[in-house]
């Protein structure tokens, strides 16, 4: 199946493929794909995590596979030699995916997912980034990079590198984050306050965060209330992509240097991201090389 599906910049769109684990319908956002494979043999690692079902070869690039259906508690996880392989990239690495079976790429937009309530996601235990209502069905968006990190922690937001950065003086510069994932929002706030950013301006979603820039703006402050933007790419009503086009495309928000955090980006979603103004481009990991990010783009800013 071909998944090089290439959207406009900025639409607040994305495709996500639909696929199946038993009866039950899911979703991952297209531009994690690298392709899909009838499954192949896998090699076992010995002590594995028992989600993983092992490592094989395709074109001498090692790929972890792991058995999604155990990942979500399915009954039925026994591994088998059927259904495909879903190979993924994101956080710069490479793993697949083991699915029943893949139904079709949908386009929708951000602002038709539904964020999962407290009923369906513990704040740090939920794997479902969004809910898509199509025709008769509902299907679930899994939060893919927290299954992979649950699996192996230390593919995770490398705090330790806000260790290295030693004492740092306070900064009051106003920072605005946009970040669906508590979890990760915890993290990334708990990383700037103690790297010296203390004035964080937190946002669940694109939206919330250009419905704040644009209240700053009606009162005249926008750029003294904030002096940078992260943003992640993938979330509900708004994505990032969407928001750095709306700050970039504004005569006087322009100027507030804009970081896109994610685990997206790869190289082509680096020159989409270039294209819209994004000022600096990091993938997940890299928490200490956004403080430098941040450090730099609001020097030059002042």
């Amino acid at each position: 199946m071909d998944t090089n599906i290439l959207l406009e910049n900025g639409t607040n769109e994305l495709e996500v493929l639909e696929f199946t684990l038993g009866k039950n319908h899911y979703g991952i956002n297209v531009a994690k794909i690298r392709e899909i494979l009838s499954y192949q043999p896998v090699t076992p690692i010995p002590n594995a995590n028992p989600s993983v079902e092992g490592i094989f070869m395709p074109r001498d690039v090692m790929i972890t596979v792991i058995n999604l259906k155990h990942c979500l508690g399915l009954s039925d996880s026994t591994v088998t030699d059927e259904g495909l392989l879903i190979i993924t990239n994101f956080n710069k690495l490479n793993i697949a995916f083991h699915v029943d079976e893949v139904i079709g790429i949908h386009r929708v937009s951000w602002a038709d997912i539904i964020k999962p309530d407290s009923t369906v996601n513990a704040e740090n235990d939920g794997v479902s980034t969004g809910v898509i209502k199509l025709e008769d069905k509902l299907v679930i968006i899994l939060d893919f990079e927290k299954i992979v990190t649950d699996i192996s922690p230390e593919t995770g937001l490398k705090v330790s590198d806000i260790d290295n950065l030693g004492e740092r003086e306070r900064c009051d510069s106003p920072i605005l984050i946009a970040e669906d994932s508590p979890l990760l929002s915890k993290l990334i706030t708990d990383c700037l306050k103690k790297s010296g950013y203390t004035n964080l301006i937190v946002t669940m979603n694109g939206q919330e965060a250009w419905d704040k820039l644009t209240e700053f703006q009606r009162n005249g402050t926008a750029l003294e209330d904030v002096h940078c933007v992260i943003t992640d790419i993938e979330m509900p009503l708004m994505d990032g992509h969407r928001l750095t086009k709306l700050i970039k495309e504004d005569d006087e928000l322009k100027k507030i240097p804009v970081v896109i955090f994610s685990s997206l980006v790869n190289e082509e979603m680096r020159r989409k991201g270039e294209a819209l103004g994004a000022d600096a481009q990091l993938t997940k990991p890299e928490i200490g090389h956004l403080v430098e990010a941040i450090d730099r783009l609001i020097d030059q800013s002042r």
